[in-house]
């Protein structure tokens, strides 16, 4: 039965991953912008190359092309069409590289989270251990003071009576 509790947490992280990138609006844009890329590209590979028959098998030449699935079904033979599919091949790296990256800022920023919380704690701590470390200062320096204040005190009420030294001695 463990197991159960295992799988139940690993998809409560893939809902909660899933909602944070659907939250992300970057996201959304490139997807938006990788649909308009391949429906442009597709219609322009219908356009420009004799080796694909309809618009359709043109917006899924460059679907595939893009995402590097390469079925070979469809595929440009000009000389112009193969140049395109080239670009979108290029497109396609870059495309999966924001992805990827759009991902792991979504990971990272579930553990960042967490660590601001941890500093704003941290923070608070040594604010707290430098008003006690001023306090302690302040404290030191007003007996200092007395101090000074009674060595004087001392020295003046009976002016024939040594005063103790820097070392601990009688002068």
């Amino acid at each position: 039965m463990h197991w159960l509790a295992e799988c139940r947490n690993a998809i409560q992280w893939g809902n909660s991953l899933r909602i944070d990138l659907l939250k992300a609006k970057s996201l959304g844009y490139l997807v938006l912008l990788a649909a308009l890329v391949t429906l442009i590209v597709g219609l322009i590979l219908f356009l420009i190359d004799p080796n694909i028959q309809s618009p359709l098998d043109g917006i899924w030449s460059a679907w595939v092309t893009m995402t590097h699935v390469g079925f070979g079904d469809v595929v440009p033979t000009s000389f112009f069409g193969r140049l395109l599919a080239a670009g979108l091949i290029l497109f396609g790296l870059a495309l999966f590289s924001l992805f990827t990256a759009l991902v792991s800022v979504a990971l990272i920023g579930k553990n960042m989270d967490a660590f601001g919380i941890d500093v704003r704690r941290i923070e608070q701590e040594a604010g707290r251990v430098q008003t006690g470390e001023d306090r302690i200062l302040d404290e030191l320096a007003r007996l200092h003071q007395r101090m000074e204040a009674l060595e004087k005190q001392l020295s003046y009420t009976d002016p024939g009576r040594p005063v103790a030294g820097s070392d601990g001695e009688r002068a």
